[in-house]
């Protein structure tokens, strides 16, 4: 495949050094957003706030909210729901009992998109195809008020405890996980209702988080993690019942992950976007590459416009009765 790079200059290569970035990444956002926008992106990558979701199957939002104030902790809600940036934190938030105890998750507020994308019902069968440490999982539990099932998988052994824990802490109990390779979950017959694909990638939109992402991800990084990205997806659509839903997320800005990828999917599949309720209106060019017009669906999320991680969000609805009941 593809991946899209473009001449150095000088702002590209005066702005990578200034923030420590490989010029890579630099002289690739200055085309996909323009000088003063990348300028803008680079500096509040370094200055992203923190954020809670809360969970209430443990715990009534007013009274969290009022207990962790009591603590010294001052918190604005934000226009996700159950998703709160804190403004003051005179400890770890990580570190409270209230933490410990389950009753909220810390977690960027692009994180919590997918799952509110998604809309997982009582009762239904929903799979994860990605997910320790947990987040997204348990807030579709929380979503689906514990009923239902929901399936957790997992291909690193490692992350399986994390996932676990987080799963045991935040009250879930309509939860199996399981320690497979996504792209074969097909083979095993299951159906589901709503599959969330949170997809492994290269990470560009968290560099808040780890700096060192600033020169450990180029070129062949972007190939392997979009060759892994269609494989996911093509699992997770032939595992969807008919008018299933499916929601496709990276933490990544690159195109190649996104927009490409999805692009994809609508040429090759009978499946359709929908609406994504927040964010920035996803590309439809891309270079001189003209995609899919029905890619403004799909939503992108800035640091330096919505206050979060860089993100990547699409929903889609395969072919059924379903996707004729959700547009009517």
């Amino acid at each position: 495949m593809m991946i899209f790079d473009f001449p150095s200059t000088p702002f590209s290569r005066k702005l990578a050094e200034r923030y420590g970035y490989d010029e890579f990444i630099i002289r690739r956002w200055e085309r996909f957003f323009g000088r003063e926008e990348t300028e803008r992106l680079v500096r509040a990558m370094e200055e992203v706030p923190k954020y809670i979701r809360v969970n209430t199957l443990k715990c009534d939002e007013s009274k969290l909210l009022s207990r962790l104030e009591r603590r010294g902790f001052r918190l604005r809600e934000t226009e996700v729901r159950f998703c709160y940036e804190i403004v003051e934190e005179p400890y770890s938030v990580g570190a409270t009992p209230e933490y410990l105890l389950g009753y909220y998750y810390v977690m960027d507020k692009s994180s919590c998109v997918p799952p509110l994308a998604l809309k997982p019902e009582e009762g239904e069968t929903v799979v994860d195809f990605a997910a320790s440490p947990g987040g997204k999982t348990t807030m579709l539990a929380q979503l689906m008020n514990n009923t239902g099932r929901i399936i957790a998988i997992e291909g690193n052994r490692e992350r399986i405890q994390p996932l676990v824990d987080n799963i045991h802490r935040m009250g879930v109990l309509n939860t199996a996980v399981i320690h497979m390779n996504s792209a074969e979950f097909w083979r095993t017959g299951i159906k589901a209702d709503r599959i969330l694909l949170d997809a492994p990638c290269t990470g560009e939109g968290i560099i808040h988080k780890d700096p060192a992402r600033k020169t450990s991800r180029g070129a062949e990084d972007i190939r392997f993690c979009s060759t892994l990205q269609r494989k996911m997806l093509e699992s997770a659509l032939r595992s969807l019942k008919p008018g299933g839903v499916l929601v496709y997320s990276t933490c990544s800005l690159t195109p190649e992950e996104n927009e490409l990828v999805i692009d994809e999917v609508l040429r090759k599949h009978d499946v359709r976007l929908e609406e994504v309720e927040y964010g920035e209106p996803a590309m439809t060019r891309v270079g001189d590459v003209e995609l899919s017009p029905e890619l403004e669906k799909a939503k992108r999320f800035y640091p330096h416009i919505h206050r979060c991680s860089g993100f990547f969000v699409a929903k889609l609805v395969t072919g059924g009765s379903r996707a004729r009941e959700t547009s009517s």
